[in-house]
C-alpha cells in the first residue's frame, strides 16, 4: 500500500502538468517550447540532487555501458510521452487530456508479455495479468465515458488530434520506464535513473527547442516560468515518487498495474485545479459519471494488490513452516 500512497502523491505533482499545459496553449505559448523547457528545467535539479548522493560516476559508467538502450528507452519513455502530451493539450481542457492519459493504466497491463524474467536458469515471458486486464478495462469504459460530451462539441479530426497523441503517450510512458528499470537491473537509484534518462532524451528536445526558435520564436516570460514550474513538480518531484513506487514492485505485474492505476486520480486533481486557477466550468454529468468509473477501477486495482500482498505473505509463512 506504501507504493500505491507514493503512486497517489506522484498523481498531485502529474496534474500540474495537465494545468499549466492548457494555461500556456490558452495563452498562445507553443507545445514545442511546453515540452523541451520543462526537460532543460529538470537537468540542473537533478544533476544538484545526484552530486550530491554521490552518484555520478556509477550513472556515467552504466550510461557508457549501454548507450544505445539508453538513448532508445529514454527517447521512448520521455519524449514519445511528453511531446504528445503537450501537443494534445491544445485540443481541450486538461482534465480531457489528463481523463485519456489514464489509457497508459490498461497500456502497461498489456505490455507485460514484452518482459521476460529470469528464474534459475529458465527465462519466462511475463504474462498479461488477466485480473489486473479486467480492473484496467473498467478504468477504459469511464475514459469513454469522459470523451463522450466532447465528441458531441468538436469535429471528429480535432476528437482525434486530441486523443491519438495522448494514447501514444500511453503506450510509450511504461514502457520505456520498465525497460529502463530492466536495463539498470537495481544497479542504479531512482534520482539516477531519471537523470540519465533525461541526459539521454536532450538530443531530442535540443531538436525541438531550435525548430520552435525558428517557426514561433522565443517562448515568453509567462511560458518559461511556467514551464519551470512544470519541470519542479511533474518532471522532478512526480517522476522520481512515481518511478520509486514502480521500482519497488517491479517483478510483480499485477502490483506494478496497480501502482500505475493510482495516475486516474491525477483527473480529480486536474478538474478542481483547473477550476481554481482557470475557471474551467465543472465537467457535464456524463463525464462526471466516467470520472466515478475511473475512480472505482483505481480502488479495484488497490484492492486487488492488497489480496495479491497477503497471498504472498501467506506463501512465504507456510515455507518458512
Amino acid at each position: 500500500m506504501k507504493e500505491i500512497a507514493l503512486g497517489i502523491l506522484a498523481s498531485l505533482f502529474f496534474a500540474v502538468t495537465f494545468i499549466l499545459n492548457h494555461s500556456m496553449e490558452l495563452e498562445g505559448g507553443s507545445w514545442l517550447w511546453s515540452a523541451s523547457l520543462r526537460y532543460f528545467f529538470m537537468l540542473p535539479f537533478l544533476l544538484v540532487i545526484v552530486l550530491s548522493r554521490k552518484g555520478w560516476q556509477p550513472l556515467t559508467k552504466e550510461m557508457r555501458a549501454q548507450p544505445t538502450k539508453w538513448l532508445l528507452w529514454s527517447f521512448v519513455g520521455f519524449v514519445l510521452f511528453y511531446g504528445p502530451l503537450t501537443y494534445a493539450a491544445a485540443f481541450g481542457p486538461g482534465w480531457i487530456v489528463s481523463g485519456t492519459w489514464q489509457f497508459t493504466i490498461v497500456a502497461g497491463v498489456l505490455l507485460a508479455p514484452l518482459f521476460i524474467t529470469v528464474v534459475g536458469d529458465k527465462a519466462i515471458r511475463q504474462r498479461i495479468p488477466v485480473i489486473s486486464l479486467l480492473i484496467s478495462t473498467v478504468i477504459l469504459v469511464g475514459i469513454l465515458l469522459i470523451q463522450i460530451p466532447q465528441a458531441q462539441s468538436v469535429s471528429f479530426e480535432t476528437l482525434m488530434l486530441g486523443i491519438l497523441p495522448v494514447i501514444v503517450a500511453a503506450f510509450a510512458y511504461p514502457l520505456g520506464n520498465r525497460k529502463m528499470m530492466e536495463v539498470c537491473g537495481g544497479r542504479l537509484d531512482t534520482y539516477q535513473r531519471v537523470l540519465g534518462m533525461t541526459i539521454a532524451s536532450l538530443p531530442a528536445w535540443i531538436v525541438l527547442a531550435v525548430y520552435a526558435l525558428f517557426t514561433v520564436g522565443l517562448p515568453s516570460g509567462f511560458q518559461v516560468f511556467q514551464s519551470l514550474i512544470v519541470g519542479i513538480s511533474s518532471g522532478v518531484i512526480a517522476t522520481v515518487l512515481f518511478f520509486i513506487a514502480t521500482d519497488r514492485v517491479r517483478d510483480n505485474q499485477g502490483k506494478l498495474a496497480a501502482v500505475e492505476a493510482t495516475q486516474s486520480t491525477e483527473v480529480l486533481f486536474v478538474i478542481v485545479g483547473e477550476m481554481v486557477l482557470l475557471s474551467v466550468p465543472l465537467p457535464t454529468p456524463v463525464a462526471l459519471i466516467g470520472i466515478g468509473v475511473i475512480i472505482i477501477g483505481m480502488l479495484l486495482h488497490s484492492y486487488h494488490t492488497m489480496q495479491l500482498s497477503k497471498t504472498v505473505e501467506k506463501k512465504e509463512a507456510e515455507l518458512q513452516h
